[in-house]
């Protein structure tokens, strides 16, 4: 590819790649292995997104669209048939992300100012009578300990009762909950960027997307700045929590048989970013 057949899609997704790939060989993920899963993606984004609404997608149509062969369209598309694990959206830390907001929310764990109540460990209301409603299967003292783990949940000597001192849940390290989060994350974010760009032509409304940015920061300020960004951020994530959160289903226990039917998925990702600015072989300032 010649610099001249560099659209500007290409020079976003080669910066989009440059930190995947070295996420993707610090976890040990080849090229290859990297390779097929971008194939099931073209496939089975070819036969979901891009239907007509009145034929049924063929291997043929998701082939021309793609690139691929029809063999490797119908070999991709019967594995995504026997189940797409990368769909699955019930993790541990989504779990435990439950178990925080019902504990927030749902006024048989709050006290009687409308704050999460202070819990012993069974009983009623209870941690794990909690964990029970929120977290499925999940054994109460395994969530427990990771609450208490990532400093979520804290005990209180003698008593032994639990009180909440964040309202959010972030696993650490790097674990398969962070993995999670940053699929979900990243997915979010694309098809944010995406709906925007078509918007205007599908006459949709665009969905909000901002971003605050400079380049030329001393080095001296970052710490503080870093302390201040987190600290307004977890901020105007509990306000918009408060909002959003008692319409939850699951906390007003308002199901019914059609309610899967007008679900939808919501809500506000905010992240903060830094890179040293490094200079070119040109004298160029480049990230």
């Amino acid at each position: 590819m010649t610099d001249s057949n560099i659209t500007p899609l290409h020079k976003a997704l080669f910066r989009i790649l440059r930190p995947l790939a070295r996420l993707l060989l610090r976890n040990g993920v080849p090229y290859g292995e990297f390779s097929e899963l971008v194939k099931r993606a073209y496939v089975e984004s070819a036969l979901e997104d891009f239907t007509d609404g009145r034929r049924k997608p063929t291997d043929s149509r998701a082939a021309v669209m793609t690139g691929l062969t029809r063999k490797e369209v119908k070999r991709q598309r019967e594995i995504l048939s026997g189940g797409n694990p990368a769909r699955e959206t019930t993790s541990n830390a989504n779990r435990a992300s439950r178990v925080v907001s019902g504990w927030v929310h749902d006024a048989t764990f709050q006290s009687a100012d409308g704050q999460p109540a202070v819990l012993a460990f069974e009983g009623e209301p209870s941690f794990a009578g909690l964990v029970r409603k929120y977290s499925g299967d999940m054994p109460p003292r395994a969530v427990l300990d990771e609450l208490l783990r990532v400093g979520v949940v804290v005990v209180e000597e003698g008593t032994g009762s639990l009180h909440l001192r964040k309202r959010a849940y972030v696993p650490a390290g790097d674990s398969d909950d962070m993995l999670q989060i940053f699929g979900e994350d990243v997915s979010d974010l694309i098809a944010t960027v995406d709906h925007n760009l078509v918007s205007s032509e599908q006459g949709r409304p665009p969905l909000f997307q901002r971003t605050l940015t400079y380049d030329n920061i001393p080095s001296d300020v970052i710490e503080s700045w870093r302390k201040h960004a987190a600290g307004r951020s977890q901020a105007l994530l509990e306000d918009l929590d408060s909002w959003l959160g008692p319409y939850d289903r699951d906390v007003t226990g308002s199901q019914g048989n059609d309610s899967a039917k007008d679900a939808v998925r919501t809500g506000v990702s905010i992240f903060y970013f830094e890179e040293p600015i490094q200079q070119g072989k040109n004298g160029d300032d480049q990230p």
